[in-house]
């Protein structure tokens, strides 16, 4: 119970001061003149200017309050190395008990990046700001962390924390620890296609002698590309070929050093985005054709395509007597196309062509080594395909899918995906193959042709192949069997995906990963790593997942739609995530490309001392404590809150006010007869 006296002005404090200094002047006069009665008439005056002031006795009901007291484990990927968990939990476990057996006191337990790999490196000590965020400071008696000492949010100014109280440091592993981790300096986000781009690496060896010889195994897509050998602690660079467009994913390892804490940062790896200068594609129209339009508009849409683009209006055979030079045509360099520069075309396309004698029988064979050398060619057929000048009777005939039956079949149908088709990714979910019929428009001519080799991914009625392609050596096939798909771009009937169809079939001949049958990835979709798999087959094995830490979860893999496979895991961790579905790897780094939790992952005591002295507090080695905590104790007073085997908390005297009594000295009749009784004496005296 606290008393006390508080004063609530009827005037304002200026015009009170001016009332007082009248009053004081009147009582000196008074006082001065030996007036009789002066120092009554002065008490009355006094009386009255305290009856403004109104004063009043106030009585406070107080509650102490505890003090708090918190307990900050870190939970970081670091702390798993090692005996550091056991340790934790060991001083964690002591800590409850000793703080439990203190009085007024009040623990908050505060686990720092506890399931969330959002960050990068251990941030304790926002953590400890957002867990004492409803505390006054006056309230917080000290802090304790439980922790590896690889803490990257360390303020550089101990007024910074908001309190005034220690911070002690209790550090698990032990002295002496060793490392080796490989981490990059200088890499490329993107790179062209067949060229070279240059990253550089460093290998730390940590706790160990150094200028060690280390032999660095480099990856690309998993496949060993160099064994270079390096020494420790000297950044060195190594040009790496960008074989294909899309993420070529380079990764780095290094071989384990000897008692070294942890393989995590043994290896790392980077995603450089392969882009294709052009994608230059040859399109050979064998005749004017109202179909050839369709290619043309389609491939000069794309910027990132180079069209070089023939139509044959004059077969060689054909002799009317013009002077050659009085002709308007541009010969067709055919020795320059299929002999010299074949190999700089990512794609040939023949729509409707028939030899004519404009290609030797030589050019074709450039063109089927072309294909098994890693080439594309895209065969739109008419009726030119079951023709004598058929393409089938080249040396084509070796590699394309399909052989003509001779005739062709003229009435309407729909075009509908195949069991394989609907699974294929130039043609799973194409838009309006949903329905039944699909929601596109009728063809009406389809080349009758048997399957020799390849996928058949659209059919006619019969069983009958519209669409067929296929692998040869390191290139692949296409084969249309129908002339009609300009039908759809026009918009007959409503037309149909010509758009979506053509530039997956383009796109997949030249390569593009994102449409490989069998195809394994890794993405980040808000606080989950999506592991998505590509495939023919009817089901897909279960995917093992390899976090940053070298945990393995295993996830079973459900189909999203036919040909895709898809799970999630929660990525908890930043660094570099492995996924392996059968023979396919795929890797996906998680944050920056060195995590500050796995570029130094030795205990210290050196990172959290500056702080700590600054407050105050102390730093100890559980390992040297031999399992133990130091004991706690109360220090009210002193400067000193930390010794060898204690740790200091500043003892807090702070109370809550729960109650409030209020008295008027001149409210009412009380200060009625205070005003009366000093009048009337001063009346009184001035009587006599």
């Amino acid at each position: 119970m606290n008393y006390g006296i508080t004063f609530s002005p009827f005037l304002s404090l200026p015009l009170l001061i001016a009332v007082g200094v009248i009053a004081l002047l009147l009582a000196g006069l008074l006082l001065a003149s030996r007036t009789r009665g002066a120092v009554f008439r002065a008490l009355a005056l006094a009386v009255g200017l305290l009856a403004l002031a109104n004063p009043s006795f106030t009585r406070e009901e107080r509650e102490p309050l505890t003090s708090v007291v918190a307990v900050v484990v870190d939970k970081s990927a670091s702390q798993s190395f090692g005996e550091r968990t056991q340790q934790t939990d060991a001083a964690r476990a002591a800590l409850a008990e000793r703080l439990g057996k203190l009085s007024g006191v009040e623990v908050r337990t505060i686990e720092a990046d506890a399931g969330d790999g959002s960050a990068d490196g251990t941030r304790l000590f926002s953590a400890l700001s957002a867990g004492l965020a409803d505390v006054p400071p006056e309230r917080v008696a000290g802090a304790i962390m439980i922790t590896d000492g690889r803490v990257h949010d360390v303020p550089e100014n101990p007024q910074a924390l908001g309190f005034s109280a220690p911070v002690h440091a209790l550090i698990t592993g032990r002295a002496g620890e060793r490392d080796r981790r490989v981490a990059l300096e200088k890499t490329p986000r993107f790179g062209i296609v067949g060229q070279k781009q240059a990253v550089t690496f460093k290998v730390t060896d940590e706790g160990a002698p150094a200028g060690a010889r280390v032999v660095v195994t480099i990856r690309r897509d998993g496949e060993v590309i160099a064994r270079p050998t390096v020494t420790a602690g000297r950044s060195t660079s190594v040009d790496v070929d960008i074989t294909h467009a899309g993420p070529n994913i380079v990764e780095f390892e290094v071989p384990a050093l000897e008692g070294e804490l942890t393989l995590v940062n043994n290896r790392t790896a980077v995603a450089i985005d392969g882009i294709r200068d052009k994608l230059r594609v040859l399109l050979v129209s064998g005749e004017p054709n109202v179909g050839e339009r369709t290619w043309r508009n389609l491939l000069k849409s794309d910027a990132n395509v180079d069209l070089v683009h023939f139509t044959i209006l004059r077969p060689p055979e054909k002799q009317d007597g013009t002077p050659i030079n009085e002709l308007s045509l541009i010969a067709f360099p055919t020795r320059e196309l299929f002999q010299t520069k074949i190999k700089d075309f990512d794609l040939i396309i023949f729509d409707r062509y028939a030899q004519q004698g404009v290609l030797p029988q030589v050019y074709f064979d450039n063109i089927v080594r072309y294909v098994r050398a890693g080439g594309a060619v895209l065969v739109a057929a008419g009726t030119d395909f079951i023709d004598t000048g058929s393409l089938y009777n080249t040396p084509l005939e070796e590699i394309l899918p399909g052989v003509p039956r001779g005739e062709a079949t003229d009435a309407p149908y729909h075009a509908r995906l195949t069991d394989p088709g609907k699974r294929h990714p130039v043609t799973r979910a194409l838009p309006g193959s949903e329905t039944d019929p699909p929601h596109w428009s009728r063809f009406f001519r389809v080349i009758d042709a048997q399957v020799r080799s390849g996928t058949n991914l659209m059919s006619a009625p019969g069983d009958k192949p519209v669409l067929l392609v296929d692998r040869v050596g390191e290139g692949r096939v296409a084969l249309l069997l129908s002339d009609h798909i300009w039908l759809w771009a026009r918009g007959y009937e409503g037309g149909g995906p010509h758009i979506d169809l053509l530039r997956r079939l383009s796109h997949w001949l030249m390569k593009e990963p994102d449409l490989e049958e069998e195809r394994l990835k890794l993405t980040i979709s808000g606080r989950d790593l999506v592991v998505e798999r590509q495939t023919m087959a009817d089901s897909v094995p279960t995917a093992t997942i390899t976090t940053p830490s070298g945990a393995l979860r295993t996830l079973t893999l459900t189909q999203a739609e036919p040909g895709l496979w898809r799970a999630a895991t929660p990525a908890d961790e930043l660094g570099l995530w492995r996924a392996t579905n059968g023979t396919l790897t795929a890797l996906a780094n998680i944050g920056p490309l060195n995590p500050k939790e796995f570029a130094e992952v030795t205990s210290t005591r050196d990172v959290v001392a500056p702080v700590s002295a600054a407050t105050g507090g102390g730093v100890w080695r559980l390992a040297d404590l031999g399992g133990s905590v130091p004991r706690l104790v109360q220090v009210s007073a002193s400067d000193r809150l930390a010794g060898e085997d204690w740790m200091g908390l500043r003892t807090r005297d702070v109370s809550v006010v729960r109650g409030i009594g209020l008295f008027p000295l001149f409210a009412g009749l009380s200060g009625l007869l205070l005003l009366l009784g000093a009048l009337t004496a001063a009346w009184v005296r001035e009587g006599r």
